[in-house]
């Protein structure tokens, strides 16, 4: 008797919880559908909201739009194709016979012209004159770059210019129209002075004496006093008196004797 009764006391326990579980599950589902229904309720009234304003703001008339705009209301601009006008063409210039076409002979013919060419450089050196007054007796040839023995020094080497014989004093000139361009003393060749005939020649008058008649940057003419014959070119001190000439065309050595006896 005893055993049945614990037994009723566990099932009414039992549904006393499975009452209390139902009840608060259905309060749950009541709140949270309360809470659906209020959303949904805000979301339509907004809409509604939106959907006037939007309805009040096409209906609302615009003032004050400036001529050949397009209304703020309009949404869509159709598209207008405008057909271009017809380019005026010009009426056919008439083009006259050749014989009908008439000169006023009084009128002065302007004829053009042209432009004078820019001066040639020479072949050559121009007006040649010769280096010292008794022009001719060579001592020293040009080698043309062969080699040669040289008599002070004993040594084969190349001879780039030409001895004329001269005595120590003997004036020397210009053989033709230059620049000096640079005058040197030095320890080989002696007093030096540089002919820049500007038109690719250069001429080289080695072992002067120290008294010079022309400084840098002179403009000689063709039979110009440089200077005088000396003897302070070192190199070549065991020959006889004379005056060393080279000559340069556009950088490369030539026989000097092939322009002064031009």
């Amino acid at each position: 008797m005893k055993k049945f009764s614990d037994n009723s006391k566990g099932s009414k326990g039992f549904y006393a919880a499975l009452g209390i579980s139902a009840v608060m599950i259905g309060s749950a589902c009541y709140f949270a559908y309360d809470q659906g229904e209020k959303m949904t309720n805000d979301l339509t009234a907004k809409q509604i909201q939106a959907e006037k304003e939007l309805e009040a703001a096409v209906d609302k008339r615009v003032e004050n739009i400036p001529k050949g705009t397009t209304p703020a209301y309009r949404l869509t601009t159709p598209n207008v194709t405008s057909v271009p006008k017809p380019a005026a063409t010009a009426p056919p210039v008439e083009t006259l016979p050749a014989e009908a076409i008439i000169i006023d002979p009084a009128e002065p013919v302007i004829e053009e012209i042209p432009e004078e060419a820019a001066p040639v450089a020479t072949a050559g050196l121009a007006n040649v004159k010769p280096p010292i007054a008794d022009f001719g007796d060579v001592v020293g040839s040009f080698s043309g770059g062969e080699l040669i023995k040289n008599p002070t020094t004993g040594s084969w080497q190349t001879h780039n210019g030409t001895d004329l014989a001269a005595e120590v004093g003997t004036e020397v000139y210009a053989v033709s129209n230059g620049e000096v361009t640079e005058i040197t003393n030095d320890s080989i060749w002696g007093v030096t002075v540089v002919l820049n005939h500007h038109n690719g020649y250069v001429t080289r008058y080695c072992g002067l004496s120290d008294g010079l008649s022309v400084q840098q940057g002179d403009m000689l003419v063709s039979g110009d006093l440089i200077g005088t014959v000396g003897n302070t070119a070192d190199i070549e001190s065991a020959i006889a008196p004379h005056l060393h000439i080279e000559m340069l065309h556009n950088g490369s050595y030539i026989d000097p004797m092939a322009e002064l006896n031009k």
